[in-house]
């Protein structure tokens, strides 16, 4: 995870503003580096002025890499942000931005050039946010991998005199936008005004090539070709059998690139005298989705290595309110009342009695509604340019649950012994995907409802295309603040690809109901590996949306509409 901000304008930037370089140096803790450079126009008319920033996490290697990457005869200069796991479908061993920067560069060098670089980047599997520029050819290259799974905002001038492109807003008005995560941006400084060789509004000119250029009308975020067909037989069940092994064989693939090989977090708790070895943390609710995620873990981590499971909760003074009526006036638990530290219990239960060689430790985030509200404006700033009550409620417990600051339990009784605690790891682990992929959302089975197999093919499609639209950035904005990384195994490429080239009957399973097979029909295929793996609760959890489960939405008012505006 790094932070990345670059400045294209027709006079030389300002210096970074002390906000925007804090903000930077959150997400990028272990390096801060800048590097100015200046296009000539040619003419003698004047020049182009850059200026690149980027602060560094430091996940990959056996060093620190100091950015921006600058080639020392060319003048090119790379902002990288991100993890690319393979390229041209070879994993990358060591640091990935320094291989990417190497390839850019021998394609910057190339007789093809600009098609060169966008063959790179386009053979880049894994999340990512970048800036290039290409100095002898005056481009400078910039976009999202084709999920968005890494913030990149954009601010033009109101002249289009110049661009700002950052990994983080530095001001809550309406000139930020997030860069689409549909192809690679290309804007030609030398080119751009015929006449002059300035810049000429350059927040509106670059041009685009998209992720993949063929695939027809049923191709998906330009990764697969979404299986559009419909069962023949109605009366079809998904058993455990042969999409279970294959999803259980795509999951450790994806997890295996994300969790080992992790350098150990330069601090750790300082709760205990030797903590154990504890190299990454999972987003827990206690659901199926982060639960089997936990379990596969497991099955692949060092024997030696802790896991931590961060299970937030928060002081809603609505249902606080509530909760002192029905205890008729004592003191209530509004923490372990929460829907998701009930289910976060049980799924660690069960954890801590399938796998009994790991050691799993239950982080419960308690967040009184006095500490909510004095982070609101910092929420607030970080989800900018999302501004609604919904985008709100999701943020504050991604952001805290990030934070990783609670009580642990090292046993699944509510009453056992815990210390104060700061999980000290810097990956984290989110199941977001899963529900999109498999058909988890109570509209997948309305849609079937309603239309049968064409309705929810047409539903899951739908979801599917529009994940790299959707919040991804967001999220990325709010955890990566505390100097973390959010990895997502559901996401990774080749999952993505497999589970929408599959049909829907073998992901849901809507025309057998739970009394047939034992599990209900939403995500059925990942119910079923649950089950395999042991999870027998976890199994049957039902879906639960995380604003519901740690109690963030409407606490203020329980009239206010998700979509109503953050005042």
């Amino acid at each position: 995870m790094c932070g990345i901000h670059a400045v294209i304008s027709n006079v030389a930037p300002a210096p970074l503003s002390p906000a925007i370089k804090e903000a930077l140096c959150n997400r990028g803790p272990d390096y801060f580096g800048q590097h100015a450079t200046r296009i000539p126009n040619g003419d003698d008319s004047g020049a182009t002025f850059l200026r690149f920033t980027s602060t560094v996490l430091s996940l990959r290697g056996d060093r620190v890499a100091a950015q921006p990457f600058i080639h020392p005869q060319t003048g090119s200069v790379l902002c990288w942000n991100g993890e690319a796991w393979k390229i041209g479908g070879c994993a990358i061993q060591g640091n990935d931005g320094q291989a990417i920067f190497g390839l850019l560069s021998e394609a910057s060098a190339s007789v093809t050039g600009e098609e060169a670089i966008i063959d790179v980047l386009r053979s880049i599997q894994g999340p990512f946010a970048f800036v290039y520029l290409d100095k002898v050819a005056g481009k400078v290259y910039y976009g999202r991998d084709r999920l968005g799974r890494r913030s990149l905002l954009a601010s033009g001038s109101d002249d289009g005199g110049s661009l700002v492109l950052s990994s983080i807003a530095d001001t809550c008005d309406a000139s930020w936008n997030e860069v689409e995560a549909d192809g690679v941006y290309v804007l030609n400084l030398v080119k751009n005004c015929p006449d002059t060789g300035a810049l000429s509004h350059l927040s509106l000119s670059p041009s685009r090539y998209e992720w993949m250029v063929k695939g027809g009308e049923d191709l998906v975020l330009s990764i697969g070709k979404f299986n559009m067909s419909l069962p023949t037989d109605s009366t079809l069940l998904l058993a455990s059998s042969n999409p279970v092994k294959m999803l259980r064989e795509q999951l450790i693939n994806a997890l295996r690139l994300r969790i080992l090989n992790i350098p150990l977090p330069p601090s750790a708790s300082t709760s205990t005298s030797s903590p154990p070895d504890t190299r990454i943390a999972i987003l827990f609710s206690g659901g199926l989705d982060c639960t089997v995620l936990a379990r596969l873990c497991h099955d692949l981590l060092p024997e030696g290595q802790a896991v931590d499971l961060l299970n937030v909760a928060f002081e809603n003074p609505r249902v606080a309110g509530q909760l002192r009526k029905q205890a008729n006036g004592a003191e209530a638990d509004v923490y372990e009342s929460c829907p998701d530290r009930a289910t976060g219990r049980k799924a660690f239960a069960e954890l801590r009695e399938v796998c009994p060689g790991r050691k799993f430790r239950f982080i419960t985030i308690n967040v009184p509604y006095t500490e909510t509200s004095s982070h609101r404006a910092q929420v607030i700033s970080l989800m900018h340019p999302h501004n609604t009550e919904m985008d709100l409620s999701i943020a504050y417990a991604l952001h805290f649950a990030a934070r990783g600051q609670g009580l642990c339990y090292e046993q699944s009784d509510p009453a056992s012994p815990s210390v104060l605690y700061c999980a000290p790891a810097r990956v984290l682990l989110s199941g977001l995907g899963a529900d999109e992929l498999f058909g988890g959302y109570v509209r997948h089975a309305t849609a079937f409802s309603r239309q049968g197999y064409r309705g929810l093919v047409d539903e899951l499609k739908l979801d599917v295309s529009r994940l790299g639209k959707r919040n991804l950035g967001r999220d990325d904005r709010v955890m990566a603040h505390w100097g973390k990384e959010v990895r997502f195994p559901y996401l990774d490429e080749e999952v993505v690809k497999w589970a929408v080239e599959r049909p829907a009957w073998e992901k849901c399973d809507f025309d057998n109901p739970e009394e047939v097979s034992g599990v209900e029909p939403g995500k059925r295929v990942l119910r079923l590996l649950a089950q395999e793996l042991g999870l027998k609760q976890v199994a049957v959890e039902k879906k639960r949306a995380i604003q519901f489960g740690s109690r963030t939405a409407k606490m203020e008012s329980g009239r206010v509409k998700g979509t109503a505006l953050v005042s």
